[in-house]
């Protein structure tokens, strides 16, 4: 059975020069998206069980490959859920619930999960991003178990960012899922 991808975006989904949303336009048959009811005001008990209720339904094995306050997600999720499904998890860019002032209205994402993931992750981190310090971002990747990779001055490594397909992220990405990325499919990597 192929591996899956499954985005999880942050505060207002990722917009069309996103490189979620270009990677799903890219691999339409393996990347799909977890669908909120409400992208601009994120409510933990909300977008927790709503990333559950996709994983629930995911075909086989998945990556998650979130972004900002998707990142949380995830990592709230690890800690009230589990799934057999998850193998993985890309962590871009997580948005700092405690100390970033940009995010005083989301509810619920504190205190951030301190436990180790049950799966294999990598943590990517900006030394500019607005909504993270560096040192916070390598903080979560040591709590989560994470491996984290610094890609240097990237900003929130969104569209802002002007990272388009952002070719760097899929070779990390192709590293943790041990798949290579190739036309609409991922292959296994011998």
């Amino acid at each position: 059975m192929s591996i899956g991808f499954l985005n999880v975006p942050g505060l207002a989904s990722s917009g069309p020069q996103h490189w979620q949303t270009i990677w799903e336009q890219q691999y339409p048959d393996i990347f799909s998206r977890v669908q909120q009811e409400n992208w601009d005001w994120p409510v933990k008990d909300e977008w927790v069980p709503q990333l559950q209720k996709q994983i629930r339904e995911l075909p086989g094995p998945t990556v998650l490959v979130a972004h900002s306050l998707g990142c949380m997600t995830v990592a709230h999720w690890a800690q009230e859920f589990a799934s057999d499904k998850i193998t993985g998890a890309l962590l871009v860019a997580p948005a700092d619930a405690e100390l970033s002032k940009r995010l005083n209205f989301v509810v619920g994402f504190t205190p951030i999960p301190v436990k180790p993931l049950p799966f294999q992750s990598i943590v990517v981190a900006s030394t500019n991003d607005i909504y993270a310090a560096i040192g916070r971002s390598r903080t979560f990747a040591d709590n989560w178990g994470s491996e984290f990779i610094n890609i240097g001055k990237k900003g929130h490594i969104n569209a802002v960012s002007g990272l388009e397909d952002w070719p760097q992220g899929k070779e990390i990405l192709e590293k943790l899922a041990n798949y290579k990325l190739v036309s609409s499919e991922a292959t296994r990597i011998a």
